[in-house]
């Protein structure tokens, strides 16, 4: 009972595959790069063969490939044929059909010689036949951002600060071939970038040269200048050059174009550069003023130190002593000399009190100073 519906099968399959097909892809979306060709077995409710086989294709069958689309023909596992060119192309190596002889004798010998071929496999087909095609187009959308903060070393801050950047590229398939045989799986086909898998080391590759050459700009940009470089950020990622990171030899396709959404500082590197430029901003406010100002200023500032830190009794001696020496003499003026004069022990001292405001020095630095400082008078 097996062999007569194994070769009822044979007969069945090789009537229904003797058909000519038309063969289509199936939907490509945005993030597609492989879909499988497809037998259009019905048009609007017209069209009888709906039983054909999987992997044959009848000759004279018709196979029509769309713009920007390449149709790779795959013959008993190997690549035989790539279309590149837009418009309908006729099968002429594919399975004989009673449809494809003038003589219908002819036609009708090929057909019982292919339904004993299929008897001896259970009544399935041997020969494997498959399309596929691939998206020439560029496939947008792909969107990236740094896992965790970036380390960009700012010439300017003479630090290595934290950056976190999002945005997104474009992909481009330019070597069909290249990108089935050394990118896509065995036997797939469909490929989406969409899926995580099929991008995750496109992404980590990406990541890795991003970060190069966000650092290839520090020399010449401070940090916060580089939200107004993404094109040259973009550009330097791509080089000018097709062959970002290899990947249209190793794979048959390249970054087209990039574009960078954010770039900005991480919540640490950006208390940082606050805490620098307050800094930065308290040992200038006086470089540009007049020196009996500042010299007020300064006071000032020692005096809220003192407040804050006290002096010591060293310092109360000093205080009480220039003070005698203003009470004492009254009227006396600067004597008039020719080379500069050292700087007092109230000035020492202010210097070292703005150098602990600023930052630039420690506590335990400024108490060692100022009790040398004390211990001179």
């Amino acid at each position: 009972m097996g062999l007569i519906k194994a070769f009822a099968g044979a007969i069945g399959g090789a009537f229904a595959d003797s058909w000519k097909d038309i063969i289509v892809p199936t939907a490509f979306d945005e993030m597609t790069a492989v879909v499988p060709g497809v037998k259009q077995g019905q048009n609007n409710g017209r069209g009888s063969n709906t039983k054909s086989s999987y992997g044959i294709i009848t000759n004279d069958s018709k196979v029509y490939v769309p713009e920007n689309t390449a149709a790779i023909i795959f013959n008993e596992g190997g690549l035989t044929d790539v279309i590149t060119e837009p418009g309908g192309f006729t099968v002429t190596d594919g399975e004989p059909s009673i449809f494809t002889n003038s003589d219908l004798a002819d036609g009708l010998d090929a057909l019982i010689h292919e339904s004993w071929e299929r008897f001896k496999f259970g009544g399935q087909p041997a020969a494997q036949k498959a399309i596929v095609y691939v998206n020439l187009r560029e496939i947008r959308g792909n969107k990236f951002g740094t896992p965790g903060p970036l380390v960009y070393n700012d010439a300017f801050y003479g630090a290595d600060l934290e950056v976190l950047a999002r945005g997104q590229y474009t992909i481009k398939i330019k070597d069909p071939i290249r990108f089935l045989k050394e990118f896509v799986p065995a036997n797939t086909t469909y490929y989406s970038f969409a899926d995580d898998a099929a991008t995750s080391q496109l992404f980590a590759e990406f990541i890795a040269q991003f970060n190069a050459s966000l650092n290839g700009l520090s020399a010449t940009y401070r940090i916060s200048q580089l939200p107004a470089q993404s094109l040259i950020l973009a550009n330097a990622i791509t080089g000018g050059a097709e062959d970002t990171n290899g990947w249209l030899r190793r794979f048959g396709l390249s970054i087209e174009k990039i574009a960078i959404e954010s770039i900005e500082f991480s919540q640490d590197s950006r208390e940082l550069v606050k805490q620098f430029n307050t800094n930065r901003m308290s040992t200038m406010a006086f470089a540009n003023i007049p020196t009996d100002a500042a010299n007020v200023a300064a006071q000032q500032k020692i005096a809220q130190g003192v407040e804050n830190h006290g002096l010591g009794d060293g310092g109360g001696l000093m205080l009480g002593a220039n003070i005698a020496g203003a009470m004492g003499n009254p009227m006396a003026t600067p004597a008039q000399s020719s080379a500069p004069a050292a700087p007092s022990p109230m000035e020492k001292l202010k210097q070292l009190k703005e150098l602990l405001d600023a930052g630039l020095i420690s506590q335990t630095d400024f108490d060692t100073k100022k009790a040398e400082i004390l211990s001179e008078m």
